[in-house]
């Protein structure tokens, strides 16, 4: 699910401001680089269509 208008670097500008997080100017394109590609990333994952009848495990054994 790709929702159009989100803007990364405002959200991490916001989420600054949230935490009191005083985010350098040198670091901030780092942060926002990274939030894009964990946005990649979760984007694939959701989009992975699960059955409706599949249930949690209790235990995770590799």
């Amino acid at each position: 699910m790709r929702r159009e208008g989100f803007d990364v670097g405002e959200y991490v500008d916001q989420m600054a401001l949230l935490l009191d997080l005083q985010l350098r100017d040198e670091y901030r394109d780092g942060v926002v680089a990274n939030f894009e590609t964990i946005r990649a990333i979760a984007n694939l994952v959701n989009s992975f269509p699960l059955a409706e009848d599949i249930e949690v495990a209790p235990v995770f054994e590799p």
